[in-house]
């Protein structure tokens, strides 16, 4: 069977609903490595953020008793990142304000605190996985719609090209944007909310994508057959735009450390991802044929039970919770535009800033007609606010990976 080979499975959650993942997952996971050649130790890391939903953390203590027969469940407690921040400055390897820029909860803190959780209990390799993601791929059938349901080997696959590479990354199907759908046109000026998009757009999500399915899908994303059959793996390369990875279907290889950066996001901002995958440069990057379906909304969580629907709806904004789901994403990407736009244009970043802020003011009166008050005009004060803040920003990002280096010989 050879040498034990550890995998890393890391949920940073601040929703019970991780624990319906895992209970109703964990037989395939297991089942993956079955007739295979392989002693693979799976340990799940669970790190949970009580003030997120305001939950208890009996909530997050939901896991049945099978799990534990074949997996290993390591909990990061409150407790246990201030015992560890405590140590690590006691043995002078970080001050105070480093332990408190690295560790923590929040999206970056929270994937460096099971980042390095992973490196201590000496983890080959790390998979982060979302607690609103299911491995399983929906495939659409002809133009009725109807879905094949497909369970994915998200483990195995990950593990089959993670050994050669330093940063292994999956595909996504499902509601993948928490964009809700709208009639261009009708619902919307198509023009000025393209315009929003362009505004709050990454990498990641583009007018271009977003609009084709509105178009074609309504707004949802299917799975490639083949892809999602275990073909068309390829090495991932920066054709000048970046190369870039999304948080979760990431896998790590922690044999590798040196090509691993940190996350890192401005408070109160989204972007993790982004900035990790800025210092990818130098790192291999294979995307792997294998799919989590995400649910973005909550609106299917009957799948993770093999509850497949043979069509799925448009979700679409006029739902309360839609809403609020579109405006707390649309805030937590706006406010880290202005670092985005700074790391890869410092020299036109006021430029590039102004035409931002414009785009914004132009379209964000057609974004608020979708719902029943004004409440996008936060972003306007919100990218202001992060615009001023941007070369602390930078500073803070600098510093963090700093950190992690020093860890990294620890």
């Amino acid at each position: 069977m050879g040498d034990i080979i550890k995998f890393g499975i890391g949920f940073v959650t601040g929703r019970p609903n991780v624990c319906k993942v895992i209970n109703n997952t964990y037989e395939r996971l297991v089942n993956q490595f079955k007739n295979k050649n392989l002693n693979v130790e799976l340990t799940i890391f669970i790190l949970f953020d009580l003030g997120y939903q305001f939950t208890t953390r009996v909530d997050f203590y939901g896991i049945i008793p099978n799990v534990y027969k074949d997996i290993k469940i390591r909990y990061i407690t409150p407790e246990d990142i201030e015992e560890e921040k405590k140590k690590l400055i006691g043995r002078e390897i970080l001050s105070k304000a480093e332990t408190e820029l690295f560790f923590g909860h929040g999206h970056a803190k929270g994937r460096n605190t099971l980042m390095y959780y992973a490196k201590k209990y000496k983890m080959d390799y790390l998979l982060f996985w979302d607690d609103d993601e299911y491995p399983v791929a929906c495939i659409k059938n002809g133009e009725k719609g109807d879905i094949t349901w497909k369970e994915q080997d998200n483990i195995t696959m990950h593990l089959k090209y993670i050994q050669d590479a330093d940063v292994t990354i999956g595909y996504h199907c499902g509601y993948i944007s928490p964009i809700p759908y709208v009639e261009l046109n009708e619902d919307i000026n198509e023009n000025l909310f393209k315009e929003y998009i362009e505004a709050i757009s990454n990498e990641v999500v583009s007018w271009k994508s977003i609009k084709e399915k509105f178009v074609k899908d309504n707004g949802i994303t299917y799975a490639d057959p083949k892809i999602a059959n275990g073909e068309g793996v390829y090495e991932q390369k920066d054709e000048g735009n970046g190369n870039w990875v999304v948080g979760s279907t990431l896998c790590l290889n922690l044999n590798h450390i040196d090509k691993i950066p940190a996350f890192y996001n401005p408070e109160g901002a989204r972007g993790e991802d982004t900035f990790f995958s800025v210092n990818l440069k130098d790192s291999k990057i294979i995307k792997v044929p294998v799919y989590h379906f995400h649910d973005g909304f909550l609106k299917y969580t009957g799948i993770v039970r093999k509850q497949y629907p043979r069509t799925l709806k448009k979700i679409r904004a006029s739902d309360e919770e839609v809403e609020q789901r579109f405006l707390k994403a649309s805030r937590g990407w706006i406010r880290y535009k202005p670092l985005l736009l700074y790391i890869t244009d410092k020299e036109k970043y006021n430029i590039k800033v102004k035409e931002n802020y414009e785009k914004l003011k132009r379209s964000i009166p057609e974004v608020n007609k979708l719902f029943a008050d004004d409440v996008f005009n936060l972003l306007l004060s919100d990218f202001e606010q992060y615009d001023k803040s941007v070369k602390k920003n930078y500073q803070e990002f600098i510093k963090t990976n700093e950190i992690w280096d020093k860890l990294k010989r620890f």
